[in-house]
């Protein structure tokens, strides 16, 4: 019997708090601003087919790859803390090696240079 009261008692107050809330409240104009959604900067009611920078698109992406090797090398790093073999050591070299060479062959093509001369 109290948790029927309890539940009534609380849908009671719900409605009692919609209510004053619906009564209360500035009834303005809404302006179209408020009812669109922010979408970074773009008008949503525009095309979709907007112009978008190839080459912002392609150093985001090398930006993202070697962010995760850099990111996969931590492990590493904090490991070599607690026990250091040969193995560990060559393969974290290798590893160091392959990203600097992908560095290198990435700013030999341009991909790094936002403007090309």
């Amino acid at each position: 019997m109290w948790m029927v009261m309890y539940i009534f008692f609380a849908l009671l107050m719900s409605i009692f708090y919609l209510l004053l809330i619906f009564f209360l409240s500035n009834h303005a104009v809404m302006i179209r601003n408020k009812n669109t959604p922010f979408e970074c900067g773009y008008d949503p009611k525009d095309t979709a087919r907007m112009p978008f920078s190839l080459r912002f698109f392609l150093l985001g992406i090398v930006f993202l790859i070697f962010d995760v090797e850099v990111s996969l090398l931590f492990p590493l790093v904090v490991s070599l803390k607690y026990q250091m073999s040969l193995s560990m050591l060559l393969g974290g070299t290798i590893f160091l090696l392959i990203l600097l060479f992908g560095l290198f062959h990435e700013w030999n093509e341009g991909s790094l240079s936002w403007v090309k001369w």
